[in-house]
């Protein structure tokens, strides 16, 4: 998974490029075919917004956050796109085994 992160009107420090690498690691352990993601940080006066893009195969994940903190922010922001990533998943595995069950059901004639 690659995590390309960028800031605007923040700069990235290196606590916080780690900080955000460990978090989003969370979400591989639930969907491992994540292709890469992409972080914008960014500080508008007083609030910390942090918005992120998922890139799997066949769909794209979005989410943001925003908060008076900025690793807040990201808290916040890996549990939307955690959810969605288990989500997104579910509906993958719940179709798949859909289409089994109706393939090897008994036909009664």
């Amino acid at each position: 998974m690659q995590i390309s992160i960028t800031g605007h009107h923040v700069e990235i420090t290196p606590p916080l490029k780690q900080y955000v690498e460990t978090k989003l690691s969370r979400l591989e352990r639930h969907f491992e075919r994540v292709i890469d993601v992409q972080v914008i940080l960014d500080v508008e006066k007083l609030n910390h917004k942090a918005e992120a893009t998922i890139h799997t195969r066949g769909k794209s994940l979005f989410a943001d956050a925003t908060a008076e903190d900025m690793y807040a922010a990201i808290d916040a922001l890996t549990d939307k796109l955690d959810r969605q990533v288990r989500k997104h998943k579910e509906k993958q595995t719940d179709h798949h085994r859909s289409e089994n069950t109706r393939n090897t059901a008994p036909v009664n004639r």
